[in-house]
């Protein structure tokens, strides 16, 4: 879950973010989405990543714009977020089996997401 603010909090769910460093996270959003337009006015971000393996975190930090459009997704920015803390959220008493579970309705959708994933990988890889 992505979130910006307008000064109010606003949580999106974002698709397979990929880890570009110990403090860097990269992500794709639509670029007509309200999220992308309040990041350019508020850099200061959160994601929330709650997964299996007791995987339960919170990212904060600023956001940039580092390919719009993004390179074979013209209607899609990558963006870089610059992590300054990690909230860790595990807890004793509970543990995280399983993060958002999504069923696949539309297979060219999911081969499109694989594809600006495979960007970001590149990006990640290549130091953007």
């Amino acid at each position: 879950m992505l979130v910006t603010t307008d000064p109010a909090p606003h949580a999106i769910p974002v698709s397979w973010p990929v880890r570009a460093g110990d403090s860097r996270i990269l992500l794709s959003l639509k670029s007509d989405r309200g999220s992308l337009a309040r990041l350019r006015e508020r850099p200061e971000v959160a994601l929330l990543i709650l997964g299996g393996g007791n995987v339960a975190l919170c990212a904060r930090g600023r956001a940039e714009i580092v390919a719009d459009p993004m390179p074979g997704a013209d209607d899609y920015t990558a963006v870089a977020i610059e992590v300054s803390v990690i909230d860790d959220h595990r807890q004793s008493a509970f543990a995280v089996a399983a993060g958002i579970q999504r069923n696949v309705i539309d297979p060219t959708e999911l081969r499109y997401l694989e594809k600006r994933v495979a960007t970001l990988k590149s990006m990640a890889s290549e130091g953007n």
